[in-house]
């Protein structure tokens, strides 16, 4: 099978198993978010929180939830507090975002993302994730860059 043929099935592929779900707004659908589990609890005015029930397959060799599961909820809520500032009505990619790790986690994270300034083309966020006891996990900042929906 050629390389063009075998991207247009993959697409088409991915097009069924999205179905009617939404490609906008606070319920997107995006599968590697819905694949981690994460549950956007809120999204309104520059401020989001994103959740994750941590499971077996999301820890790290040390028993904790892995890193790259955390730096995904950051960015989750952190985007979703930037859409959230517009109303949905763009889209935004992640130009830079830095991390840092506080402590082990394990049970429910919690990510709560703010929008902190910007203007037309960007958003600069802040997000905090803290876990079941409500101590903080990690924190991160980042840049988003609003685009026209395509």
């Amino acid at each position: 099978m050629s390389a063009p043929l075998a991207s247009a099935q993959q697409q088409q592929q991915r097009e069924q198993q999205q179905g009617d779900r939404p490609r906008s707004g606070p319920q997107r659908y995006v599968p590697f978010s819905e694949h981690l589990g994460l549950r956007v609890e809120s999204a309104e005015a520059g401020e989001a929180v994103v959740s994750v029930e941590l499971r077996p397959e999301l820890m790290n060799n040390h028993a904790s939830g892995h890193g790259g599961v955390l730096m995904t909820l950051l960015d989750s809520a952190m985007a979703h507090a930037a859409l959230s500032r517009v109303a949905y009505a763009r889209e935004v990619v992640t130009v830079d975002m830095h991390v840092a790790f506080m402590r082990p986690n394990s049970g429910r994270l919690q990510a709560q993302g703010r929008a902190t300034g910007g203007g037309r083309s960007v958003c600069f966020c802040e997000a905090t994730v803290t876990d079941a006891s409500g101590e903080v996990a990690a924190r991160a900042m980042g840049t988003f860059r609003y685009r026209d929906p395509a």
